[in-house]
């Protein structure tokens, strides 16, 4: 062995360190391999994440034009554009007008279906291209043609109404051949998502159904191709517009925006799945600490002879932590080809399914911070047993481990292991999209931390002040929980955190499909009809009642709106919260009233009187007013048909959104909309246990008010709950990486001490202790020290479930207790089975070949 001696700096520098550490590492990899998959399942996840992440966003930014149907795109809601705005943008490039809503079509049977209603006019789509089958240019198929007009529907209508193509149906007043099926649009998610299947129609043919009525939940879309496409083009038009037609109340998106509210959503969830892998690597954070200290204890004599020949702690430490760092970045460079490959591998397997443009490719962004986040993660974990050595003399080095000193490193190391974890920290919510979110997954993580370990220290406690039970296995049981070296640290930690991130993900998992899937609350309302006429509205009230007397019939008139200022200032310069920012991006139902709204709950302020014909006024919603900065006597200006209409906010109410029944962010004084066109909108909720007779009900206020539009609150969910179902998909995949990383620590940990294992294995048989009754002392220390971290990881992960559902996500929650006792019985078997299994090989040990090196 080479002798490291006080000599010059050149001698001990970074080259030595190197040197020395790959020596080691030569013959000493086998206690490695928990070490070196933990980063590399915690990198992996967030490469994975971060790449799939970056090439959707690239896909996004790549096709934007094609999206959005044009370079910009200009909508307004309940009303068309005026012939002097559609000039003003004609002028500037070739427009194409769309308008969508929802309708309800009647095929001859009688049988009725809600649909997503798309009127286009013969130069759509001005970019990409409108699958059809069977193909055919879209002016043959949307041709009026033997007294009907053509349309093309998405195969789900088809299917539910037991269609098929030349069959005709009726929407409103216009009758319909049904003579191609739509298999995709390019500017679908431009328009967000959608409770119902396409019909795809003429603009002439939507006017022929009356279902144009004043008011109508019409959004009409004038997408304008411009002939220099750049994005210099687009802004011009854009600040043109907003310049010379200020009060038209357009909603603008230009390509690097097409779908604002998916890329959010997007930017969301990736940030969720970040985290669920930050989660994964601080769990295998924790196989680091154990690797490292496991490999410190086999190298004692090594680290000893090193310091006797002249090395000094600083020199090992140098050695020790270089070999850390090298397998560090082995772990990383593995999970970094492993994330860099699932885009590819997601496009190359499930491409053709795919309803989002993901362009794969290798992403040096998202690869140097999981890379980051690994190696930051390694040191900050591997410094506290790195540390130790530095300053233990060599006679305690030779002695048993069970009586190793434990003493706190020097101030200077623990000073980096601060501020690594400083870096850490920094880094994780620095770049989150929600830093909010971010930095409580910080702190949970770090209280989680600590309980764990005090949990720990509270189990070894409380197994030293136990009295001594007469049975033998129960009582070499709890001396194996507090005894030096005991495994009950290291086994807390690595099952607790695992557990903590299942539980969460599990409780957050249930809730949602119980709220959007599972069952709906008592007091929801089983309809929803949209686009009553404001003359026909009594007379729809009058209606339902007659047909369900036995239902309760809400009925409120509706506007659509946008914000535009507030308190002085312009939409675009106000600075919301995160949970408050969407009521600014697109067009509001907005309603009025003498009363307070089902619902509702005024918490500031005072409603208006029933009679009141003073200034305009405004209920807003308080968490959302709070969140835009808004208070009592604020003015808000909103953007109705066209027109700027400015009101004080005369009340703060607090809406239980939950109940689904008919609700609105502004709510305003009637004086406020007198004479402006609009429809209202009603909800029918059944009683509880009453027969359903839904389909009746469809079918008779279709034949009595043909505008109407009838969608079940049902069905509406269920389409929810389908989106629901594939984000939970994700999570748990992610989730899934966290519980292999705990396994993994799990494992890695028992393995630690398996040499103690042997010790004590050898000793007691040699003293007459039979395999049988070992194998029981040991099963009841990891029954005990299992059972006890997952009760833990229960409470701690339904906490954070509760926190998440209600505050974050704003939803009921419910515990899962089946989820819970399911996570429960996972832990024991897994620790009990890898415990004993480890246990098992130690048994067969022959004990002369340990009692020769006592």
């Amino acid at each position: 062995m080479a002798v490291m001696t006080d000599n010059p700096a050149p001698t001990r520098g970074p080259s030595v360190a190197l040197r020395y550490a790959l020596r080691e590492l030569r013959g000493a990899l086998s206690g490695f391999y928990v070490f070196i998959a933990c980063i590399a399942l915690g990198v992996l996840a967030i490469a994975g994440v971060g790449s799939v992440a970056a090439s959707l966003h690239d896909g996004l930014a790549r096709e934007g034009r094609t999206l959005l149907g044009g370079d910009v795109a200009f909508s307004l809601m309940q009303r068309e554009a005026k012939p002097d705005e559609i000039a003003f943008l004609r002028q500037r490039g070739d427009v194409s007008v769309a308008a969508t809503l929802r309708g309800m079509v009647r095929a001859s049977d009688g049988n009725l279906a809600l649909v997503e209603m798309k009127a286009v006019d013969d130069a759509y789509p001005l970019l990409g291209r409108l699958k059809l089958t069977p193909e055919m240019p879209v002016s043959d198929l949307l041709a009026e043609r033997d007294g009907a007009y053509g349309a093309a529907s998405d195969a789900t209508l088809l299917a539910r109404l037991g269609l098929q193509l030349g069959d005709r149906v009726n929407v409103g007043s216009a009758t319909f051949q049904i003579r191609s099926v739509v298999e995709s649009e390019p500017d679908k998610l431009a328009g967000g998502v959608g409770f119902a299947p396409r019909f795809l129609v003429s603009a002439d043919a939507l006017r022929a159904t009356a279902l144009l009525q004043p008011g109508s939940l019409v959004r009409w879309t004038y997408r304008v191709r411009l002939p220099d496409s750049g994005d210099r083009a687009a802004k011009i038009l854009t600040d043109d517009v907003r310049s010379q037609l200020p009060q038209a109340g357009w909603e603008i998106r230009s390509r690097d925006n097409a779908s604002p509210q998916l890329e959010r959503s997007i930017s969301r969830f990736t940030q969720f799945l970040t985290l669920v892998g930050l989660a994964s690597l601080l769990v295998g954070g924790v196989g680091v600490a154990n690797a490292v200290r496991s490999h410190i204890d086999r190298r004692r004599e090594v680290i000893a002879a090193l310091k006797a020949l002249g090395a000094t702690g600083r020199d090992v430490f140098a050695v020790y932590l270089t070999q850390v760092m090298v397998l560090a970045v082995i772990g990383s460079l593995i999970g970094l080809a492993l994330g860099a490959m699932l885009p590819f591998a997601i496009v190359g397997l499930f491409g053709h399914l795919l309803p989002l443009p993901v362009v794969p490719a290798l992403h040096p962004g998202a690869l140097a911070l999981s890379l980051l986040y690994g190696l930051l993660t390694a040191l900050a974990f591997g410094l506290w047993p790195l540390a130790r050595v530095h300053d233990v003399p060599v006679a305690a080095l030779f002695r048993d481990a069970a009586h190793t000193e434990s003493k706190r490193p020097q101030a200077r190391y623990i000073a980096w292991m601060a501020l690594v974890v400083s870096v850490l920290i920094a880094i994780v919510i620095g770049l989150a999209y929600d830093k909010r979110i971010a930095a409580i997954f910080v702190l949970s993580s770090f209280v989680v931390f600590v309980l764990l370990r005090g949990i720990a220290g509270m189990l070894m406690a409380i197994a030293r002040k136990l009295p001594r039970p007469r049975m033998t296995m129960l009582r070499l049981a709890i001396a194996n929980i507090h005894r030096p070296g005991a495994l009950t640290p290291s086994v807390v930690l690595s099952l607790g955190l695992g557990l903590t991130v299942l539980v969460t993900v599990t409780q957050i998992d249930g809730n949602l499909r119980r709220q959007f899937m599972a069952s709906l609350p008592e007091k929801a309302p089983s309809f929803y009809f949209i686009d009553i006429p404001s003359t026909d509205a009594d007379r729809f009230t009058t209606f339902l009642k007659d047909k369900q007397p036995q239902s309760t019939v809400e009925e409120v008139p509706m506007l659509r709106g946008r914000i535009v200022a507030a308190r002085g200032v312009k939409a675009e310069d106000l600075k919301p919260s995160t949970d408050a920012e969407w009521v600014l991006q697109s067009d509001r139902g907005i309603s009025y009233t003498n009363e307070i709204p089902r619902g509702s709950r005024v918490v500031e302020g005072e409603w208006w009187p029933r009679n009141y014909s003073g200034p305009p006024l405004v209920s807003f919603e308080k968490k959302l007013a709070d969140g835009l900065g808004l208070k009592l006597g604020d003015d808000v200006v909103v953007n109705v048909l066209g027109r700027d209409i400015s009101a004080r906010i005369g009340s703060l109410r607090s809406v239980d959104w939950q109940s689904l029944g008919i609700n609105f962010v502004l709510v305003f004084s009637p004086n406020t909309f007198r004479g402006a066109p609009h429809t209202h909108i009603a909800t029918l909720t059944e009683p509880q246990g009453a027969p359903a007779q839904d389909a009746a009900l469809v079918k008779a206020v279709a034949d009595a008010f043909p505008m109407v539009t009838t969608v079940r609150v049902r069905e509406a969910l269920d389409t929810v709950g389908a989106v629901i179902t594939n984000l939970t998909l994700a999570i748990r995949g992610a989730s899934a990486v966290t519980l292999l990383s705990a396994i993994l620590v799990l494992s890695g940990a028992l393995a630690a001490g398996h040499r103690h294992r042997v010790y004590d294995a050898v000793i007691l048989k040699t003293l007459g202790a039979t395999r049988a009754r070992l194998l029981g002392a040991y099963a009841l220390e990891y029954l005990m020290i299992g059972f006890a971290t997952a009760v833990f990881g229960v409470i701690a992960g339904s906490v954070a479930a509760w926190l998440i559902v209600t505050r974050l996500m704003n939803l009921s929650f419910a515990w899962q207790a089946g989820s819970a006792a399911g996570v429960v019985l996972a832990a024991l078997i897994v620790t009990v089975g890898l415990g004993l299994l480890g246990t098992l090989v130690a048994l067969t040990r022959k004990p002369a070949t340990v009692l020769r090196n006592l």
